[in-house]
């Protein structure tokens, strides 16, 4: 039985947890200490990097101290460290690496250096020690990929954005509305009195027969649309007919990519994934398909450690582990 600790610090979101869990058996998160620094970079419309970094590093120590409690465990317990190495800001992701580096130097125990991409991909495998063959969908305010899985560190990807991401997408249309930062939940707020059919925003790429995303286009189309518009705006409907329109890319390409992979589940992981619409619009789909979707419990969407716990875990519970020499990378691709 292997006990990790593992740091997540790769953006505004200062997290540490610690998972128990042996070959064959079900995965435990033992503990899960998140702190948020969404109302701190809410006044600035976005994060602002010398402030996330700062506010890790005042965090950080607080949030081990308190989730080693909650476990009931000591540091002389824990059988490795881990923490995200990228992708991520530099200034963030130099403070979880170079603290977990420090503990496992300290306690003599391995390190393991995590992609936050392959993080959020196994998040919804989190209650096991196993990783089914599926279709991986991975849509966050960064990113938007799509890859076929055979297996924990066996990807190949299929597709990503050629522009912006989901996730980026509703920010800057959040932004255009009105709406505070950030922007996917507010607008999700606001469609749910909205008609998703009241403007016909178009749906990039979707019938190309490559399995890329494209949502500046979409986002444009919006801004094209508020020009048009006079008197008060019609925030719930422009909302509704975008979050419609961004479902309806996510959901058809990712189907087409189960059907040409031969899968029959599929994992939807990202901050994204917390979209109660996408969520419905994927489940639907999946059953009339007959494909299985997977998604991660809600707390652990978004920018999470318990998931990076998890990703060392399985890689520990495999033999490996990382140089403590080894650097960050802020643009770590998965593959």
């Amino acid at each position: 039985m292997a006990l990790l600790l593992a740091i997540e610090s790769s953006c505004d979101e200062t997290a540490v947890a610690i998972i128990r869990g042996h070959t064959g058996e079900a995965a435990e998160v033992v503990a899960s200490e998140i702190s948020s620094q969404i109302p701190l970079h809410r006044e600035h419309g976005g994060v602002v990097p010398e402030l996330a970094s700062r506010n890790h590093s005042l965090h950080l120590r607080g949030l081990v101290e308190k989730a080693l409690s909650d476990a009931r465990v000591t540091m002389e317990d824990i059988d490795a460290f881990a923490a995200t190495t990228g992708p991520g800001l530099a200034s963030s992701l130099l403070i979880g690496s170079t603290a977990a580096k420090g503990m496992a130097c300290a306690m003599k125990r391995p390190f393991l250096g995590i992609n936050h991409l392959e993080g959020h991909l196994l998040s919804p495998f989190l209650d096991r020690t196993t990783v089914p063959p599926h279709i991986a969908l991975i849509v966050s305010g960064g990113h938007t990929l799509l890859l076929d899985v055979t297996g924990p560190g066996s990807y190949r990807k299929l597709g990503s954005t050629r522009d912006d991401a989901a996730g980026e997408a509703y920010d800057k249309v959040g932004k255009m509305l009105g709406l505070p930062y950030p922007g996917g939940p507010e607008i999700e707020k606001a469609a749910l009195g909205g008609n998703p059919k009241a403007y016909d925003f178009p749906r990039s790429m979707l019938h190309e027969p490559h399995l890329d995303f494209s949502f500046s286009g979409l986002k444009t189309a919006v801004l094209y649309t508020l020009q048009k518009e006079t008197g008060e705006l019609p925030v719930a409907d422009l909302a509704a007919s975008f979050q419609q329109a961004v479902i309806e890319i996510l959901v058809k390409k990712t189907l087409r990519a189960a059907r040409q992979a031969g899968r029959k589940q599929i994992a939807l992981s990202g901050g994204v994934s917390l979209n109660k619409a996408l969520r419905n619009a994927f489940f639907a789909a999946g059953q009339s398909a007959g494909v299985e979707i997977s998604v991660a419990p809600p707390v652990f969407c978004t920018d999470n450690a318990a998931m990076i716990a998890f990703a060392a875990l399985l890689r520990h519970l495999a033999g490996e582990s990382s140089a403590l020499d080894g650097d960050i990378h802020p643009n770590l691709p998965l593959v």
